[in-house]
């Protein structure tokens, strides 16, 4: 009778302790991603297993995080899926809300653009997905461009990376305007051209201020931050965040929106130490209550004739050199320079209004 108790109990250990090894291996199992930190950037996209089934729909696997920042950089009217994976054991940081949170070693981004009006049947395409990789020496890119098929991502690398390249696409704007573009597949220079501060490659938009939002997961709908602390990919985050706003939401202030709109599209190269800093204006959304850093009656440093001084001339759109330059589509005087080929009319309505709005008097 002892020796069967003794039997059944040394039964019951080893199946109980078969079910915990089971368990944990399933916690442990927190991302499906293949990351070599010494090995990527890979040849190709799919080798990280950062989505799950046919890679052109971007459904990403376990642990693989969309976000989504409150206004969205304009390139060319492409749309954006973007994403944070991180490996396990390891949290980003708070610094401030206007700073890029401090990511830990092998964080990656991955942002993918695409259309889905691509003409002649309203099609989607993806033409490029950039990923972002935090080694110990710092952010590197990848660059990987789409196949016609849309089954695959490779890498660009050696002189293509060194020159960039464009890519000839027709689409439908939601007005229904059919626009024919060569868009550009940026260069390596060229990524670090907006993505520089204190000489070093740097995100852009994952900020508290452009987080503090709202996301509709595949579980519900939560706050981007809170995502990020649940998953355990962020430790912390102030209560109180002062926040940039969708700048197409018109039921917020109109400035509001044009500093949210000018923080994403402008302040990564207008800030101090940064591409730009030479320009008197400052445009991160912290720094723009003071309208002198939005350029409000300031000389520009390059007047575009005698009724183009200012950049920003109160109550007249058309006597300010930021209008003229978000107007243009020629190198030498567009604004921003990279990253865009064709005029947002949405942003250069949303600068006007603005623009019209003030009353002040320069002297």
């Amino acid at each position: 009778m002892r020796k069967k108790y003794f039997l059944s109990l040394v039964f019951l250990l080893m199946l109980f302790s078969c079910k915990d090894e089971k368990m944990e291996g399933v916690e442990v199992e927190s991302s499906f991603v293949n990351f070599d930190i010494n090995a990527v950037p890979y040849a190709k996209l799919s080798t990280y297993a950062f989505f799950t089934g046919e890679l052109k729909n971007l459904t990403p696997s376990s642990k693989v995080i969309p976000y989504e920042p409150a206004s969205s950089l304009f390139t060319d009217y492409a749309l954006k899926k973007r994403f944070i994976w991180m490996p396990q054991g390891v949290k980003a940081t708070y610094d401030a809300d206007d700073k890029t949170l401090n990511f830990p070693v092998g964080t990656v981004l991955i942002k993918s653009f695409y259309y889905n009006t691509v003409q002649p049947n309203n099609t989607t395409k993806i033409l490029e997905t950039r990923l972002m990789i935090r080694k110990s020496s710092g952010w590197v890119f990848a660059e990987y461009v789409w196949n016609d098929d849309q089954t695959e991502a490779n890498l660009v690398a050696g002189t293509d990376f060194t020159s960039g390249s464009s890519k000839n696409i027709t689409f439908k704007k939601e007005n229904n305007e059919v626009m024919a573009i060569e868009y550009r597949i940026p260069s390596e220079s060229e990524c670090l051209a907006c993505h520089k501060l204190d000489n070093k490659p740097i995100p852009i938009g994952v900020k508290p201020q452009n987080l503090n939002t709202t996301y509709t997961y595949s579980g519900g709908v939560k706050n981007q931050l809170q995502k990020l602390v649940d998953e355990g990919y962020l430790l912390s985050y102030p209560s109180s965040i002062v926040s940039t706003v969708n700048y197409k939401d018109t039921s917020k202030p109109l400035d509001i929106r044009l500093r949210s709109y000018v923080d994403i599209n402008c302040a990564h190269c207008h800030q101090q130490n940064a591409r730009c800093d030479y320009r008197a204006i400052r445009l991160g959304f912290s720094q723009t209550t003071n309208l002198t850093n939005m350029g409000v009656c300031v000389m520009a440093d390059e007047p575009q004739g005698p009724s183009l001084e200012r950049i920003i001339t109160p109550g007249n759109h058309n006597k300010s050199v930021m209008n003229f330059r978000l107007n243009s589509v020629d190198e030498s005087n567009r604004m921003p320079l990279l990253g865009r080929t064709i005029v947002h009319d949405e942003g250069v309505e949303l600068l006007k209004q603005w623009i019209n709005s003030l009353n002040q008097n320069c002297p």
